[in-house]
């Protein structure tokens, strides 16, 4: 399996921010056990490279990656502390064409019909769609998905489990980046069983909707 088809299968790739190493883990287990086997950890704290390492040695069966990816030295450190893949809020060609010629799956951000022909001239097929309630949203990935039907995205901002439905049931929409299943809050409240539940619930819609 790809990783793109992987990305498909579970739907939804929560976006992280952590504060703390020790959280690390035990927020990992808390989405596997939810059914969420994809994280996304954003590089907007100091200690986003060291929770990385935690997951990637402590948690294998997680697939964490790199997200708010700017450049090739931040791509750099997260595939040397164990990043399976990169996520960056635009689109960077130098640190796209590093991710390919090192086999590192990346997903750059790209909203406009420039910068995905820009992202499909480097050969990739899954942008992400960021900050999609900014950018149109639904309505938006529908009107793209006419002239780049070989482009799937991964709408993140904005996504909720009250919309999650809606974006779902467009066969262009790869999976959902979301931060509703595990917030700052939750995780700096340890409420783990909160956030196997969001996930849970989550899941559960995506698989309706998916089956």
């Amino acid at each position: 399996m790809t990783f793109s088809e992987k990305v498909s299968k579970t739907g939804i790739i929560p976006v992280v921010v952590l504060n703390k190493v020790e959280d690390a883990v035990p927020l990992a287990d808390a989405l596997l056990k939810g059914g969420i086997d994809f994280m996304e950890i954003t590089f907007r704290t100091e200690c986003a490279a060291d929770c990385i390492s935690e997951i990637s040695r402590k948690v294998p069966e997680m697939n964490v990656g790199a997200g708010t990816v700017l450049n090739v030295s931040q791509a750099r450190l997260a595939v040397e502390r164990g990043a399976g893949f990169i996520v960056s809020p635009g689109l960077d060609e130098e640190t796209v064409r590093w991710a390919i010629e090192n086999d590192i799956p990346v997903i750059p951000g790209a909203v406009t019909p420039t910068e995905i022909m820009k992202a499909v001239g480097l050969g990739l097929k899954v942008v992400k769609f960021f900050p999609a309630d900014v950018y149109g949203g639904i309505k938006a990935i529908k009107a793209l998905s006419a002239p780049f039907g070989q482009v799937r995205f991964l709408p993140t901002g904005g996504v909720s489990e009250a919309n999650l439905k809606e974006f779902m049931e467009n066969k262009s929409v790869a999976a959902v980046g979301g931060s509703w299943v595990c917030k700052k809050d939750d995780i700096a409240a340890h409420d783990w069983d909160k956030i196997t539940k969001l996930s849970a619930d989550a899941v559960k819609i995506i698989k309706e909707i998916r089956s």
